[in-house]
């Protein structure tokens, strides 16, 4: 389904979780529950999260802890409806972009090893495979790349910042 409403990218609130999690259920084998992301939205101090908003309700969401100089990426969906269209893209974008701000200097997430769309999101934003951990899934314990960043202050990752902001407007005045 071919979905044309613009689509904002805001901080997650509270009353966003019933649709995370309904996005969390079509996404994931082992959802996260509700409690789990109240907790980080007032409780982890550590922690920020985005929605792609569209129409008023997420159609995606995505979010980060900060350790030390470390953003790493604790979670990220996309409602089927709304994949291949840019919403994972954007929200990335976002993400990087908050994290920078809080004075991150790399970015770091797990992946699949299977999940070969999510991995080329990745590297088209500068991620390299890092490391791998094994039975790292535990609904089938399928194992994780490791990915992470180049210096996030650095020419590499602005060269990619600004081909991304340049796409991001593009495609929104289109």
């Amino acid at each position: 389904m071919a979905v044309s409403l613009p689509v904002e990218i805001e901080p997650m609130r509270l009353a966003d979780i019933p649709a995370v999690l309904q996005i969390e259920r079509l996404s994931f084998s082992a959802p996260w529950p509700a409690y789990a992301f109240e907790q980080e939205l007032t409780a982890n101090r550590l922690a920020r999260y985005i929605v792609a908003r569209s129409g008023g309700l997420p159609v995606g969401f995505t979010g980060i802890w900060l350790m030390v100089d470390e953003a790493h990426i604790t979670t990220f969906g996309v409602h089927p409806e709304w994949r291949r269209q840019g919403v994972a893209r954007r929200m990335l974008l976002r993400l990087l972009e908050v994290a920078i701000e809080l004075g991150a200097r790399r970015m770091t997430l797990e992946v699949r090893v299977g999940n070969d769309a999510a991995q080329a999101l990745y590297r088209s934003f500068g991620f390299r495979v890092a490391g791998r951990r094994t039975k790292y899934y535990s609904d089938d314990g399928e194992d994780a790349f490791v990915m992470t960043t180049p210096e996030l202050s650095g020419p590499t990752m602005h060269g990619v910042l600004a081909s991304e902001r340049a796409r991001d407007v593009d495609e929104a005045g289109a």
